[in-house]
């Protein structure tokens, strides 16, 4: 049976979020808080996803196109880029520059901020993914925009210490800021400072 014209526009709505987010199907599903499973029955129209769905796909598709133009790192981006680190201090530029890409993407209130309501991959570290969360979830709200869900970091099981150069665990466990130490993690202030 032939799609609906409705049916058929959604289909082309989402194929153009899609195409735009740059994701493969299965990032951009997750992304959007969904399984790939799910987002290709959206896709081949076998069922209709609501229209809230669909208008915020488009939104983040779009946003990730913006921030991928102006060459400026998304959430899932600067998830993926920490994973593929090759080492501890490679991995913290990237969360610092990733970081740092959402508050001028915040700064534009053009829209593309959005790229970072994307939800991320995991970073292959609870400790990292909580971090990036935390770091996010302050620049929305520094930004007086309401954070995505995937930045309500949950609190650690375990304290996570990472080692520092030249700090004891003491020292940064009492430099570390309040916002983060309610989390159980444990990293200074000095280090969230972009050089």
């Amino acid at each position: 049976m032939e799609p609906d014209p409705d049916s058929r526009e959604v289909v082309a709505l989402l194929e153009a979020a899609l195409v735009d987010s740059g994701l493969t199907q299965a990032e951009f599903a997750s992304a959007l808080g969904t399984s790939g499973s799910r987002f290709s029955t959206y896709r081949s129209g076998a069922t209709r996803p609501t229209a809230v769905f669909c208008f915020r796909a488009r939104r983040i598709g779009r946003a990730l196109a913006a921030a991928r133009g102006s060459r400026l790192m998304s959430a899932p981006e600067t998830s993926k880029a920490i994973r593929q680190a090759g080492d501890e201090e490679w991995a913290w530029r990237m969360l610092l520059q990733g970081r740092d890409h959402l508050r001028l993407l915040l700064e534009r209130a053009d829209g593309s901020a959005a790229a970072w309501e994307a939800a991320p991959p995991g970073t292959k570290s609870l400790g990292m993914d909580t971090l990036l969360a935390a770091l996010a979830r302050c620049e929305f709200e520094r930004a007086g925009v309401e954070p995505p869900a995937w930045a309500a970091p949950r609190r650690l099981p375990q304290p996570w210490v990472p080692e520092h150069p030249f700090l004891d665990r003491e020292q940064v466990i009492a430099q570390t800021p309040g916002f983060l130490r309610e989390l159980n993690v444990f990293v200074p202030v000095r280090d969230l400072v972009t050089a």
